[in-house]
């Protein structure tokens, strides 16, 4: 551990829930599901069971090793204290680089749903920096910002919601038109993608050293913030499927937009879109404020520049690693077209967490909360999950990888000499 301060311990088990919520019901609640239909058509619903069970098993995972171990990093710190340095540097590596991509990700949403055709890139810009000033102020001000998007959100979610099942249009013929599509490798491929949405619990175990009472505080939250975004998830696609139909869903980028629109309630979709893009500001926002987190990790460890590491005297935030992160992602957003986003997110995400099942695997009794038996299945099913991505992830998180890997190689092999 580097000389820097440690941040402060400002939040509490509501606003730990609530930075959670505000990571996974983000703008994939409103975009994930179209690629997951065009894998699995009515599959989806047991992708999203897949993705569920998984990312439960991986939460069981994060919680207890965050009980054990309360600092900033998340797996980054896992990985290196339980398997050693070269895999918590993989952990820390694919959270960075999966989670600085759906940054742009969520601001492009952000804009499409926001600013006018010809605007998009400039309003996607304006929001990030928006939202790294606000981040730089100080956490408790991310978890208050956060609470108030939660809340539109989830009004905006109820209100598509019940458009869909009260005012729906002759859209889909109910659960008898329902198929499978894509076989079981479509059904896992669904899965794949769908867990981009649960990954948010992730940024409650990076902020561990923000936590009050962290060993009780981080399971507790971690836990109710996944079993929310499950039963969210759940009620919207059923919503979607007998509104839409799994075709229908397929066929659309904007899948909520498209099933408000197919029926009689006009007015909802104002209200959709209004939900969609605070819930990519509220996912922008969290992430933003967890990649400055594992940055202060891995700059504090050499892993990444040490220029990273410094806590804001006033703010005690990680403010060098988050303007850096807003810097990045600004650039991003300007130069890159990200519609894989979520595919690479899910590579990078899946494979962070394959780390954290496998480090938790190692725990002795006395920090043990779980039964081993859940971390072997969360482990084998990230590595499944990530097989049966599409190609394109795959390969582009597997370049991406090596680079991280030549960058700490080189960098070792340097500080030797």
């Amino acid at each position: 551990m580097s000389g820097s301060p440690d941040l402060a311990r400002r939040l509490g088990t509501g606003d730990a829930v609530v930075i959670g919520l505000g990571s996974m019901i983000g703008a994939g609640v409103f975009a994930a599901f179209a690629p997951a239909a065009q894998a699995a058509g009515a599959g989806l619903l047991i992708g999203l069971a897949i993705a569920a069970v998984v990312a439960w098993c991986n939460a069981t995972a994060s919680a207890q090793l965050a009980a054990q171990y309360p600092a900033s990093g998340g797996t980054y710190v896992y990985g290196r204290e339980r398997l050693g340095e070269w895999w918590g540097f993989l952990a820390g590596w694919g959270f960075v680089i999966g989670k600085t991509a759906s940054c742009a990700a969520m601001a492009l949403t952000f804009a499409a749903y926001a600013a006018p055709a010809g605007w998009q890139r400039p309003v996607a810009v304006a929001a990030v920096l928006a939202l790294t000033a606000t981040n730089y102020r100080g956490v408790t001000r991310t978890a208050g910002l956060t609470r108030v998007i939660v809340t539109i959100v989830l009004t905006a979610l109820a209100v598509a919601v019940a458009a869909m099942l009260l005012g729906r249009g002759a859209g889909d013929d109910g659960p008898g038109a329902w198929a499978v599509e894509g076989g079981l490798v479509g059904v896992l491929q669904s899965a794949g993608l769908l867990f981009f949405a649960f990954a948010g619990y992730a940024r409650i175990a990076t902020m561990g050293e923000e936590v009050r009472a962290p060993a009780r505080t981080i399971p507790r939250a971690i836990m109710l913030a996944l079993g929310g975004a499950v039963v969210v998830y759940l009620v919207v696609a059923l919503a979607l499927l007998t509104s839409l139909g799994p075709d229908g869903i397929a066929g659309t980028t904007e899948p909520l937009a498209a099933a408000v629109a197919a029926g009689s309630w006009e007015w909802a979709g104002p209200v959709v879109r209004v939900g969609a893009a605070a819930a990519a500001l509220g996912a922008l926002l969290a992430l933003i404020a967890g990649i400055g987190r594992t940055s202060l990790a891995m700059g504090r460890q050499g892993d990444l520049p040490r220029y990273l590491a410094a806590v804001h005297p006033r703010f005690s935030v990680p403010h060098r690693a988050e303007v850096t992160v807003g810097i990045v992602v600004c650039l991003l957003v300007l130069t890159v077209d990200l519609r894989g986003a979520i595919g690479f997110s899910s590579f990078g995400v899946l494979l962070y967490y394959a780390v954290a099942n496998a480090a938790a695997f190692t725990q002795d009794r006395e920090h043990r909360r779980f039964p081993r038996a859940l971390q072997v299945l969360g482990l084998v099913g990230c590595l499944v999950l990530v097989a049966t991505l599409p190609w394109q992830s795959v390969a582009a998180g597997v370049a991406v990888f090596a680079v991280g890997i030549a960058y700490r190689a080189i960098r070792l092999r340097l500080a030797a000499r």
